[in-house]
């Protein structure tokens, strides 16, 4: 449902994919949903290079001033496509860099937008999903939403580091070293990295709220106004961070870490469940 129960394709002469994404717009308001729930909206290249052309093209249309991204389903979403993670046959580090700045602009797409950009989120907000929704400018998250980061689960890679600059180090670390995908909203907001808990359903409401005040601004002064905002952080090394974290998670990925190769290994063998499996087992020290 959006803002006032009216929906349209935004097409500009193109058809826009609707087993990947859908977009509408309602008055001023766009709405970006992920739409893959038999696969809890898991993002896989089309997805990002389908947003990547949404989001110029939004970006050029003046008459949108909000862009609200959500997923359909079960979740939010869980993450960058493990599938294709495991059947990836990418090599060295010149190929991960290709990838790894890809998705790290697909991410970075929603902090350097133009315009606000606000994330509803339910169920589960995993990985890159989570990343995704810290660099939006405002997270709403249904109550029973699960948020987290297990990449070193399997030795995998953070492609943007924007967690430190929401938390700070020691909860970053907490939650990152230790892998921890089930942290609560209500925790989520306790530790800054989401602006609201709402009840089950409520999000999408909260969030047309808050684009509809948005959305009566004066476009020019709510643009640069999230740029000020966006240079105080950059001023103080964002960009140069998440570069440098760029460049370590190209480096991770170009070497192949141990559990990396055998969650690759158990994924082609018995499919990517046994692999999930044998994922979570490691937490319980029963390696299989």
């Amino acid at each position: 449902m959006l803002c006032h129960n009216i929906s349209s394709l935004i097409s500009g002469g193109r058809i826009v994919s609707p087993d990947i994404i859908i977009v509408e717009r309602d008055g001023r308001v766009a709405v970006i949903t992920f739409n893959r729930p038999e696969r809890l909206n898991a993002i896989c290249r089309e997805t990002i290079r389908q947003v990547q052309v949404v989001m110029d093209e939004l970006e050029a249309d003046d008459n949108i001033a909000v862009v609200i991204i959500r997923g359909a389903g079960r979740a939010f979403s869980s993450g960058m496509d493990l599938k294709d993670d495991a059947t990836s046959r990418i090599t060295g580090a010149v190929a991960w860099r290709t990838v790894l700045e890809e998705d790290l602009a697909f991410l970075m797409r929603f902090w350097d937008f133009s315009k606000p950009t606000i994330a509803v989120v339910h169920g589960f907000c995993l990985a890159a999903a989570c990343e995704l929704a810290m660099c939006c400018d405002i997270t709403i998250a249904e109550a029973g939403t699960y948020f987290g980061e297990p990449e070193l689960k399997f030795g995998s890679v953070i492609t943007a580091m924007m967690m430190p600059w929401l938390t700070g180090p020691k909860i970053a670390k907490e939650l990152l070293l230790g892998a921890d995908d089930r942290v609560s909203a209500e925790r989520a907001l306790e530790i800054g990295l989401i602006n609201r808990v709402v009840p089950k359903g409520e999000g999408m409401t909260v969030a047309c709220e808050i684009a509809a005040r948005m959305a009566v601004m004066d476009d020019g002064a709510i643009r640069l106004t999230k740029k000020a905002i966006n240079r105080t952080f950059e001023t103080m090394g964002l960009k140069e961070a998440l570069r440098a974290n760029l460049d370590l998670a190209i480096e991770i990925e170009a070497m192949q870490t141990p559990s990396r190769k055998r969650f690759k290994e158990i994924a082609k063998v018995e499919g990517l469940k046994a692999a999930l499996a044998w994922r979570e087992s490691r937490l319980k020290g029963n390696d299989l």
